[in-house]
């Protein structure tokens, strides 16, 4: 496994980002599968490395570590406002939440008796409120016990629930800056869904923000003002209005994406065997 330094930070002299000036880096190697990249409130990045089952954490310029091993299968990865960290197992089948005392609680394992899919992204609002994706691909669809693909809602009271149950595999997840929109991505379908979301979480008005997506969206994420980024077979970046507004070519399949860096201004790209960074003039969108 090599393991890059992370470099000094690329600033954009224009006021206004120009995406066609964007410098792409690779500052981790050596990975099989890299996905679920999410920033910490110490300036950490962690990242799964899906088939060896582990959780990598990286930063400060040192080696990177593994955070977590026996995984099983993590996928996607958040923080929330007080640091808790949460995880998609895939092979677990559940999503969990780990305090910063390496506590960790089940948040969801089954709905109505039946096993999940495999859960796979996850994003959580300031408030506490959990959105996760769980569709399943290759030979998770072998052993369902479900039978639909959900994408769900865990208030930080009561009981979880059903935002949609799509024909298409829900995959990457995200919010709005203001928290009020979920976007999901629908790989099947090359396309991305948004939900309108009240103030106790509950989701409404279901509409196709993005379609005809080139190669099926995997991860996503969103910027301060509203701009979206989706890991499909490049990373392509929307305007909040569903447009397109510029592709960013990798050397490597993008899977997913999240802010990072101190000033929140470096989007990290988990790719493969690779995580990448760019660095903009526009701070993530962040929910904690």
């Amino acid at each position: 496994m090599r393991v890059l330094a992370l470099p000094v930070f690329f600033v954009l002299a224009a006021s206004a980002q120009d995406f066609s000036d964007i410098r792409v880096e690779r500052v981790a190697a050596g990975y099989t599968h890299t996905e679920g990249p999410a920033w910490s409130r110490d300036e950490f990045l962690y990242f799964s490395d899906v088939p060896t089952n582990r959780i990598i954490k990286a930063g400060h310029g040192e080696k990177a570590v593994v955070a977590r091993e026996n995984s099983a299968g993590v996928s996607g990865n958040a923080f929330d406002s007080r640091g808790n960290f949460y995880s998609c197992e895939t092979r677990g089948r559940r999503v969990i939440r780990m305090d910063k005392n390496g506590k960790v609680d089940v948040l969801a394992e089954t709905f109505e008796g039946k096993r999940l899919n495999a859960p796979n992204d996850i994003v959580v609002r300031r408030d506490g409120h959990v959105y996760f994706t769980d569709p399943a691909f290759g030979g998770q669809s072998d052993t369902r016990e479900l039978d639909f693909y959900g994408i769900y809602h865990i208030p930080p009271r009561g009981p979880m629930e059903v935002v949609a149950k799509p024909k298409g595999r829900p995959n990457g997840i995200d919010l709005s800056p203001n928290g009020r929109i979920l976007y999901v991505a629908n790989s099947d379908e090359r396309s991305i869904y948004a939900y309108d979301l009240d103030g106790k979480g509950a989701a409404a008005n279901e509409r196709v923000l993005i379609s005809k997506i080139d190669g099926p969206p995997d991860g996503l994420c969103v910027d301060e003002k509203g701009t979206l980024y989706v890991a499909a077979r490049n990373l392509v970046i929307y305007s909040p209005e569903g447009k397109l507004v510029h592709t960013v070519e990798i050397s490597e399949t993008p899977r997913n994406c999240a802010f990072g860096d101190p000033d929140y201004q470096g989007l990290y790209i988990t790719a493969q065997t690779s995580v990448y960074r760019i660095r903009l003039n526009v701070k993530g969108a962040l929910h904690h």
